[in-house]
């Protein structure tokens, strides 16, 4: 029964289809026809966008790979920076970078690079292996100079490029500048080379487009594109720090590299990348073209940079440091210790001064101050305002050069056998230093303001709201003080392994 019905359902099921294909084929036309009523595939109008080949035809002929040879063993094989391991020690606590390899961790040791042993050295030959490195540069005269980083070219013996074309020639170095980790090298051959100049970037605008053209892993003449993502990082790689921060994919090997606008000027020379894994994650950082041109300048003259000095360790003047010290605003930078013998103590400055202004220029922070009187000619007198006890004073200072060896602190604990007394209320607990000079800080609550302020066990209080201590009475004196005359903090001067510093500590009103 079942075979009877499905067999008459078969000629049933042909005439329904007949009948719909003949009344398409009425209403259609031919059945050659049918493919053309179909919807056609689905394709979009797209707006003209810019694109980067016109700008990296013309400029990628200046941009160079940098090989470095050296005697000195375990070179690494290219010495792009990175920023992580032991070597973000110089960062203060709190600093953004630090808690990015805190919560990540660092994959490249403990200086922040990964050391690789490198192939070409042949086994049983150590004595006499010359390891090599690799980083990027370009050239910005037609008669062969090169900019490069420092740290591409230390500890290098001899140097070459390898242009855009495959053709490697010798270069000499003509100086480096450590401090903001820039060198210049020296092709000398007959022909004319394509070159490319700095920009002034005071028009760099975050959101701007630029271009990097390096050597990433050895790849020379990579291009990669992106924005600038942020301006005026401080890294902690130096007192000059005045980064652009842009997202275009820097890696090993970028490290020197131009980054250009889309004009062709170079806006920014690569140098560093923030990153857990060694790849690009996005965040680069170059050097201003500002600062750059400027150093490159007197490399080419005189092999080495001139810049003022007055000798001063300072910081940064934060909104409790300027509610004890009455300033009305969190500017300038506070004088943690004058140098012996240096400009700023002969001039009569000392620590506890806070340097507002540099010949009427308002120094908004500690990078802002070193900048302006770097670009003070050493031997020229230069005027600073300084709020000292509550107002405001100028003192008038010799610029000089800046040391090529900084002296050091003491950097001797300090030690005591007194009694301890203890501060309750700051979670504080103290004993009178041997030297005579300030308490020692034996004992920190770990969840007080003076433990929140980076304040630990061995630190020693030399002075409060610029006054001596000898011992915490003395302390509770000054916050008394303080307290009496509407202060919402007291500013503790701070001594640890030699180096000084200040803490503002909030006082209770009640």
């Amino acid at each position: 029964m079942s075979d009877i019905k499905s067999s008459s359902r078969r000629p049933l099921t042909r005439i329904f289809l007949s009948a719909a294909l003949a009344g398409t084929i009425l209403a259609t036309g031919p059945l050659a026809s049918i493919s053309s009523a179909q919807a056609a595939p689905v394709s979009v109008t797209a707006q003209a966008q810019p694109g980067f080949s016109e700008l990296v035809e013309k400029v990628r002929p200046a941009v160079v790979s940098v090989r470095v040879k050296s005697d000195v063993q375990n070179t690494r094989n290219d010495r792009t920076q990175y920023f992580g391991g032991n070597g973000l020690d110089q960062l203060p606590d709190g600093h953004p970078l630090k808690r990015f390899f805190k919560e990540f961790g660092n994959p490249y040791g403990p200086d922040g690079e990964q050391a690789r042993p490198n192939k070409r050295q042949k086994r049983g030959d150590r004595g006499h292996a010359r390891p090599f490195a690799q980083g990027s540069g370009f050239f910005i005269s037609e008669d062969g100079y090169v900019v490069t980083n420092n740290h591409v070219v230390t500890d290098g013996d001899s140097f070459s490029v390898v242009m855009d074309d495959g053709t490697e020639l010798d270069a000499k170095l003509i100086g480096t500048d450590a401090r903001t980790d820039l060198a210049v090298l020296k092709v000398d051959d007959k022909r004319k080379f394509t070159y490319v100049a700095f920009d002034d970037d005071s028009t760099v605008k975050v959101g701007d487009w630029v271009v990097a053209v390096g050597n990433p892993f050895g790849l020379g003449g990579t291009v990669t594109a992106g924005i600038v993502s942020a301006r005026g990082r401080d890294i902690g790689a130096g007192p000059y720090d005045d980064f652009i921060q842009i997202d275009a994919a820097v890696n090993k090997g970028n490290s020197g590299g131009p980054a250009f606008d889309l004009t062709g000027k170079v806006v920014g020379i690569n140098t560093a990348i923030f990153s857990p894994s060694g790849g690009s994650v996005g965040i680069a950082f170059a050097i201003p073209a500002s600062t750059a041109s400027k150093v490159v300048d007197q490399l080419i003259k005189k092999g080495s940079v001139e810049r003022g000095w007055i000798g001063v360790q300072i910081q940064p003047v934060t909104k409790e440091i300027a509610d004890s010290l009455g300033l009305a605003e969190d500017k300038g930078a506070i004088v943690a210790e004058p140098q012996a013998d240096g400009p700023a103590a002969k001039a009569g400055i000392v620590a506890g001064d806070v340097i507002t202004a540099v010949n009427d220029e308002t120094v908004k922070d500690p990078r802002d101050l070193a900048k302006k009187v770097a670009a003070i000619n050493p031997g020229e007198k230069a005027s600073l305002t300084i709020w000292r006890k509550g107002k405001a004073e100028t003192v008038s200072i010799e610029i000089k050069a800046y040391p090529d060896d900084q002296k050091q602190g003491d950097k001797s604990a300090a030690t005591s056998s007194g009694e301890s007394e203890t501060l309750d209320d700051y979670g504080l607990t103290v004993t009178p230093d041997d030297s005579g000079k300030g308490v020692v800080i034996t004992d920190v609550d770990p969840d007080s303001d003076a433990a929140d302020k980076g304040m630990r066990a061995g630190d020693t209080i030399v002075t409060v709201n610029n006054k001596d201590v000898k011992s915490a009475s003395d302390i509770n004196a000054a916050i008394k003080d303080a307290v009496k005359n509407g202060r919402k903090a007291v500013l503790l001067q701070v001594q640890r392994n030699g180096q000084n510093s200040f803490v503002a500590l909030p006082v209770d009103q009640g």
